[in-house]
């Protein structure tokens, strides 16, 4: 049986993340307050890769992302140090957030509480299911960026 609360925490993450970005515009989507280098196109593109890589690896399955997409939005990224015109534009990675909802509550659906709660091979001490909600954890603090970062621009960027 599927575990609810993995799959409500996705939807409600998701949609609150969905819903900040409605109607940013490029201009806005590309702004970094002085002083920080991740913007909320940074911020989009990173939930991304995040969940997919923590919610695809523990399950033994391969994470999908556009090309370039784990150097310019993954842990090691360097988006102060990235030209602007190596990243998509926002209009890209919204439908690509919105498949990977749909897709992964899905596969989510697949997985029994057993298999999500047995200890990881390479690591012992996590689950996929602790893997999963960290990745999750993640997308809503990035979710919080971006709210903050369309306040700041709307009383400075603009």
């Amino acid at each position: 049986m599927a575990d609810t609360s993995l799959l409500l925490m996705l939807d409600e993450v998701r949609t609150m993340t969905l819903r900040h970005l409605e109607g940013v515009t490029d201009a806005e989507s590309r702004f970094a307050p002085p002083g920080l280098s991740n913007s909320i196109l940074w911020h989009a593109g990173h939930i991304y890769v995040v969940v997919e890589r923590l919610t695809m690896e523990p399950l033994g399955r391969e994470p999908i992302a556009p090309e370039g997409w784990i150097d310019l939005f993954g842990w090691d990224s360097r988006p102060g140090e990235t030209p602007p015109e190596k990243f998509p534009p926002l209009g890209e990675v919204v439908p690509q957030l919105q498949s990977q909802h749909v897709r992964l509550s899905e596969m989510l659906a697949e997985f029994s509480d057993a298999e999500l709660s047995a200890p990881l091979a390479e690591r012992p001490d996590r689950t996929a299911r602790h893997l999963i909600l960290h990745g999750f954890q993640d997308e809503a603090s990035h979710k919080g960026e971006i709210w903050l970062l369309k306040k700041l621009w709307a009383r400075h960027g603009a």
